[in-house]
């Protein structure tokens, strides 16, 4: 069995779905893991690494091919911190403020037949910093599978409330997936 190390984002933007079972045909971008992944994860977890995967770089000629015996979430705690954009910290040097509670100005784009496209940047800078021993491991069914239509939706936030300055929360860092590879 080999358990192979899959980056969160990478795999949100273009990795194939997956579950249990599955075949699959990863590149392996190292077999020693990184200084970054061994801090979240700590010296016990991190020693059950044995690759880690990457898709986005260049194509990679070290495999693991063989069938998915067993995948995990991996989450820790964060802590979240917004602050007001300002210029020349996060906005244009060229930007002006708006007052609290105005909108930013928006960007947008008017297509044929009435469609129009806008999006109005951020009035906070976020930073994210991870807390140092909260990785927690959660079974899965796979890699980007469907969400469960049956599950609580997420809470709505009003176009104009104003988000916390500081929160912890957890966050989906990757997966740690176990193969059967193939002899």
């Amino acid at each position: 069995m080999t358990r192979v190390w899959l980056t969160k984002w990478e795999w949100a933007c273009c990795g194939d779905a997956f579950a249990i079972g599955d075949e699959v045909d990863f590149g392996i971008e190292t077999r020693t893991p990184n200084a970054a992944l061994a801090d979240m994860l700590g010296p016990e977890l991190i020693a059950t690494v044995a690759a880690m995967e990457s898709h986005h770089e260049e194509e990679f000629t070290d495999r693991v091919c063989g069938r998915v015996i067993a995948v995990h979430a991996v989450t820790q705690d964060v802590i979240e911190r917004r602050s007001l954009r300002r210029p020349g910290h996060g906005a244009p040097s060229e930007s002006i403020m708006t007052a609290d509670g105005d909108k930013w100005p928006m960007a947008d784009r008017n297509f044929a037949n009435g469609a129009f496209l806008g999006t109005s940047p951020s009035r906070y800078m976020i930073a994210i910093e991870p807390v140092a021993d909260t990785a927690r491991l959660a079974a899965a069914q796979g890699v980007r599978l469907r969400i469960d239509e049956d599950a609580e939706p997420l809470p709505t936030v009003g176009e104009f409330a104003v988000p916390p300055p500081e929160q912890r929360r957890r966050s989906l860092e990757g997966w740690l997936v176990d193969v059967q590879e193939h002899a």
